[in-house]
């Protein structure tokens, strides 16, 4: 008997309990077939935006010419004669920061407006610039950013601001990145908020569609905010109150229910 109302007044509470759980209901991607192509919109470029921490490398056939335009770019002799970098300083690992106005300080050439230009304009610029100054027949530019960094909100595993090594973080990564979509969440309603020639503008996403990578913000831009909408609003103290009398009063009900039924 006593076997018995234990295991009835478990299973009571398992099933009360399961009936409290949140779980998925949804799919990504849903209307993606197998063996269909899709195919790419646009290629993805970032911009460069005020804030930003660029590393900037400019290099040549001919090194030593190449060493000025380096942050750190001292000179050296080494043991057999031949000219190398005098090493690297703090400065050069923090790189070159986008000022208020969109500027750089870059050496030898001096401000550079770099605001608003992608990283393939960016280069071209500066490349273009050693050039007409004769500095260098032929250099070569690269630029990555060493700041580059989104925020996401909203029913998401946790929420908080991401950085990343690289410049190419998707809409779904940065998602994945914040512990994956919660059972609150709404799926149509994901929203990627980006600033545009000084105003912020909105953008709305359905996750269950294959349309997200036709999105000009499926690949995220630096500062960009994510914010997956809730289904639900957040309960308040008085609305957990209630619940938990709830269960209460109904795990109570099915105890009496089953001693009622064993006697």
């Amino acid at each position: 008997m006593r076997n018995k109302l234990i295991l009835l007044t478990s299973m009571a509470a398992l099933m009360l309990l399961s009936s409290c759980a949140s779980r998925k209901h949804f799919v990504y991607l849903r209307d993606m077939e197998t063996d269909t192509r899709y195919p790419v919109v646009e290629k993805y470029e970032a911009i460069i935006h005020q804030d930003d921490r660029l590393a900037i490398t400019v290099n040549s056939k001919l090194p030593e010419l190449a060493l000025p335009f380096n942050q750190g770019g001292g000179v050296r002799l080494t043991a057999d004669g031949s000219i190398a970098s005098a090493g690297t300083s703090a400065s050069q690992e923090k790189g070159y920061r986008v000022d208020v106005e969109g500027n750089i300080d870059f050496p030898i050439l001096g401000k550079l407006h770099l605001e608003g230009l992608t990283v393939r304009a960016a280069t071209e610029l500066i490349k273009n610039r050693i050039i007409a100054g004769n500095y260098i027949k032929d250099p070569t530019v690269s630029i990555e950013f060493l700041n580059f960094k989104y925020t996401v909100l909203g029913a998401v595993g946790h929420t908080g601001t991401f950085t990343s090594d690289g410049d190419q973080v998707t809409l779904i990564d940065a998602i994945a990145k914040a512990g994956d979509l919660t059972a609150q969440a709404k799926t149509d309603r994901i929203m990627v908020i980006r600033e545009i020639d000084g105003e912020r503008q909105m953008f709305m996403h359905d996750i269950g569609s294959e349309e997200i990578f036709n999105s000009p913000c499926y690949y995220l831009q630096q500062h960009d905010i994510v914010y997956v909408e809730p289904k639900y609003r957040r309960k308040s103290g008085e609305d957990r109150g209630w619940q938990v009398a709830t269960i209460l009063i109904s795990l109570t009900s099915a105890i009496c229910s089953i001693f009622w039924a064993i006697k």
